[in-house]
């Protein structure tokens, strides 16, 4: 049970960092169609992660 908790964990985590880094990539003009801010990167990959 814990190994299945703890690779839930590192594939939320590693989807998380490669969310920030799609994302980071992207102009401000393409986040904005997207209704992201730059700010909110890492937030809306939170949510990714968890969802």
């Amino acid at each position: 049970m814990f190994v299945t908790y703890s690779l839930s964990k590192i594939r939320a985590y590693a989807l998380y960092r490669e969310t920030v880094r799609e994302l980071s990539r992207l102009s401000d003009r393409e986040l904005a169609d997207l209704g992201i801010s730059r700010f909110h990167i890492a937030s809306v990959a939170r949510q990714a992660a968890v969802a």
